[in-house]
């Protein structure tokens, strides 16, 4: 169902689950399974991609319990999101295809979402009599605002990817051809850089957006002290000093 692979310092994740990347409890466990394979393998970013049709059409409502919290497998969806979004290295979704339900809750645990023109999003879940069950409508929310968390969650629809970069919802847009190197760009980007002060931008954005700003400001402190310590500290002031800001090589500690 997961492909893993090492491109330099970039884990590539690549969901091939026939024929749309349905996803049940075991397909995410086979997911936080793959992110934390590639991170033990030296990967300091993470791309999470499809090799099927689509990115994620949804859940596959056979493979969901008809109770609970509905995310299957032996993990509560608390526990599911937690462990998507709190790997230390930054995550990268390519989508392309359809994004839907479930599909787009995932791409919504990345850090970054880059789409192609083509791609389709949504979160669809009130046509069956559902709501969205991996944290979709929060995460909406979130990064566009109450009105439109509710208006993507309420009516159902499939939305262009064009509409929710303008929401805030995705990071970038590129032509269909472009996604996969536009997607690796950002990601090695990522790779090549320091690994310790990117966890602690992931740690504090994470708090921010679920503890609020006071949580965040308490931990300031202790992000600051991984950062102090790290050899990439020295290597990029180093740099900069002599040439000038962008120019450092990091080693990611």
């Amino acid at each position: 169902m997961i492909e893993t692979e090492l491109d330099g310092p970039v884990g590539i994740v690549t969901m091939a689950k026939p024929p749309h990347n349905l996803m049940d409890g075991e397909f995410l466990d086979a997911i936080i399974g793959a992110y934390h394979q590639v991170i033990d393998d030296g990967a300091r970013c993470i791309l999470l991609r499809s090799a099927m049709k689509h990115f994620c059409a949804g859940a596959d409502v056979g493979g969901f319990g008809g109770g609970g919290d509905g995310a299957g497998g032996d993990m509560d969806a608390p526990t599911i999101l937690d462990a998507l979004e709190s790997v230390p290295v930054p995550t990268i979704a390519a989508v392309h295809g359809a994004a839907l339900g479930g599909g787009f809750e995932l791409a919504l645990t990345c850090d970054l979402i880059v789409a192609s023109e083509n791609a389709k999003f949504g979160l669809v879940e009130t046509s069956l009599g559902l709501l969205p069950l991996l944290g979709g409508v929060q995460r909406v929310t979130h990064r566009a605002g109450a009105a439109r968390g509710k208006e993507i969650a309420l009516f159902g629809r499939r939305h262009d990817p064009r509409t929710l970069e303008r929401w805030n919802i995705l990071n970038l847009v590129v032509p269909d051809d472009e996604l996969q190197d536009a997607a690796r760009s950002w990601a090695h980007q990522l790779g090549n850089g320091p690994t310790v002060a990117y966890r602690g931008v992931k740690e504090l954005a994470n708090l921010t957006a679920r503890k609020g700003l006071k949580a965040a400001d308490g931990h300031q402190e202790t992000a600051n002290s991984a950062m102090w310590v790290t050899n990439d500290v020295q290597t990029g002031l180093a740099a900069f000093a002599e040439t000038g800001p962008g120019t450092a090589t990091f080693e990611g500690r």
